[in-house]
């Protein structure tokens, strides 16, 4: 799959070796019913060319990137547009997306940078729902 064609597909870039961030996307994988979802790990290299395209610092990786309708999302925005295309019930979690963002994003930054001192820093590996999806 091209770069082009990535950021025209709803995809979810995100840290697999952050317990959060890889609970994250086996969540999305096991609740987007409609598979409109495909995955790709921060760490492979297009994952890393994604953050790059999007103006994010690769080695950070302080967020996951949601692309949704050609549009990137990051931070509360990404959790918020991945809840929208999940429906009910999950969709009700979208409410996130009301906060302002000097205090979501400060949130959500908190809990990023310390993410490794929160849970394991290596993950289950992928479920076969997640793993049919992953791109790289």
């Amino acid at each position: 799959m091209d770069m082009l064609a990535l950021t025209e597909a709803d995809l979810i870039v995100f840290d697999g070796t952050c317990v959060f961030c890889s609970g994250f996307a086996r969540f999305m994988a096991r609740h987007d019913h409609a598979k409109r979802f495909r995955f790709v790990t921060a760490h492979s290299p297009l994952g890393r060319s994604l953050y790059e395209a999007h103006g994010l610092d690769p080695d950070l990786m302080e967020t996951n990137i949601v692309l949704t309708g050609g549009r990137a999302h990051v931070k509360m925005a990404a959790f918020a547009a991945a809840m929208r295309a999940l429906g009910w019930p999950w969709r009700g979690l979208v409410a996130v997306d009301w906060l302002p963002r000097r205090l979501s994003d400060p949130l959500y930054d908190l809990i990023a940078r310390n993410r490794y001192r929160f849970g394991r820093q290596s993950c289950v590996m992928p479920g076969p729902d997640l793993k049919a999806r992953l791109i790289e």
